[in-house]
């Protein structure tokens, strides 16, 4: 079958109600710094370019859009790739997640967002993969404008540009990648994001510029200072500016007016929340192997005695480590101590580096901090109750452990639902 394109819901207005996009969250590195972009931010409320819950591998990706062509009502007729850093700061991540979402379903649109500094050489690729859509974000044809956007440009890992050598190198990059997408018969769009006196004067000559290279359709978006970026004091352009300027421009290229802004793991109809389900799935697929052939024999458990799930997570100060057997029982191999708490969010990310062959961690109690980091590491972290055998039978099952029974009161504990995660006797520095 053909590839239907107007399916996209982005780039047709018919279809935004009907059709539904997934983001997979597969390149989390970024070649460039925006005076705009934060990306340490990881809030299920907040809805921006550059925000996920978790980075996927390329494998686990695709084992994500099967899971969630099931669980949404929408039909998904567009895989992405956006982030939560550039695709083509993470070209080998980026690539094979689109072959292998091309094999997956050789029906669906594969369409990719960047800023175009290292896209040109895999455009051809792109091509032929039959990538149908790219943005590239395009903030300033000016030198001298872009060096007020971008404090670097990093081209390669040793090799740094600033200032107005920097913007005229990104201006370079992107100019050849926009010719060689177009030259491959790819429809482009162009994000500007419209930042009140630094590049507001400046939309038309984007326009123009962009119109020139044969830029299909251009996405204005008004700025949201971000808290923590050298732009969070700057005040956001008013919907009469933005009016003014998308009408002073629509003749020269059409103008895209249904943006949703949205993040770097959006699944379903534009504008909707990631449900529940969703999230409960993204978090899943992190904690499969980041390759088929990975394996992750073993699980952590947070235990006072080696037989009962029974301590908090953040309170132990060893794990017990089991591996199953060829004869299908669980065997106890070693404990491995945690890190010292106090180290905030380092505490965790050295956990998942001491618990790499781990599939998994059982514990009675753990903290949103702990939850996040190790998922992003590939390891999920379980809450459970009982005898540690009964745990581990449903964890190598692949499915979920019995949840221990208690009740909750407000502020009870370092849950990030406000309700608190039950008693905590740990030394006051908490799970984060």
């Amino acid at each position: 079958m053909t590839i239907d394109t107007s399916l996209h819901p982005c780039f047709s207005p018919s279809a935004k109600h009907k059709f539904g996009r997934v983001h997979l969250p597969v390149a989390p590195k970024c070649n460039i710094s925006c005076n705009f972009c934060n990306r340490k931010f990881d809030c299920a409320n907040e809805s921006r370019p550059g925000v996920t819950s978790t980075v996927l591998s390329p494998a686990q990706s695709v084992a994500y859009l099967n899971k969630v062509k099931a669980l949404v009502e929408c039909p998904i007729t567009v895989v992405g790739i956006a982030g939560p850093g550039d695709p083509f700061a993470n070209p080998d991540e980026t690539m094979e997640t689109l072959r292998l979402a091309r094999e997956s379903d050789p029906n669906i649109i594969l369409c990719i967002a960047s800023n175009g500094l290292n896209l040109e050489p895999y455009v051809e690729e792109l091509a032929e993969l039959k990538t149908s859509h790219v943005t590239v974000t395009v903030n300033a044809v000016d030198p001298k404008i872009g060096a007020k956007i971008y404090r670097w440009i990093r081209p390669q890992p040793n090799r740094v540009y600033r200032g107005e050598d920097g913007a005229k190198y990104l201006l370079d990059c992107q100019r050849a990648s926009i010719t060689a997408l177009k030259r491959c018969g790819i429809t482009v769009k162009i994000n500007t994001i419209v930042m009140p006196g630094v590049n507001d004067h400046h939309i038309t000559e984007i326009t123009k510029a962009m119109a020139e290279l044969g830029v299909d359709v251009q996405n204005c978006m008004a700025l949201v200072p971000v808290q923590g970026t050298p732009f969070e004091d700057l005040d956001a352009p008013d919907p009469k500016l933005m009016m003014e300027i998308r009408k002073d421009i629509r003749q020269v290229l059409p103008q895209m007016s249904h943006c949703a802004r949205c993040r770097a793991d959006a699944v379903g109809l534009l504008g909707e929340a990631n449900s529940d389900l969703i999230q409960e799935a993204l978090i899943e697929a992190a904690t499969r192997p980041l390759n088929p052939t990975d394996e992750r024999p073993c699980v952590a458990v947070a235990s006072l005695e080696g037989m009962l799930v029974n301590q908090h997570l953040g309170e132990s100060e060893q794990l017990w480590i089991f591996e199953r057997t060829d004869d299908g029982e669980f065997e106890m191999t070693e404990t491995r101590p945690t890190p010292l708490p106090g180290s905030g969010s380092r505490r965790w990310s050295e956990l998942a580096e001491r618990l790499s062959d781990c599939r998994a961690v059982l514990a009675a109690h753990a903290g949103p901090s702990p939850k996040t980091a190790l998922a992003k590491a590939g390891i999920r972290v379980m809450v459970a109750e009982g005898l540690i055998d009964e745990a581990l039978e449903w964890v190598y099952a692949g499915q979920k452990p019995r949840m221990p029974l208690r009740v909750k009161e407000p502020g009870a504990g370092c849950d990030s639902d406000g309700v608190g995660c039950g008693p905590c006797s740990g030394p006051g520095t908490g799970c984060g």
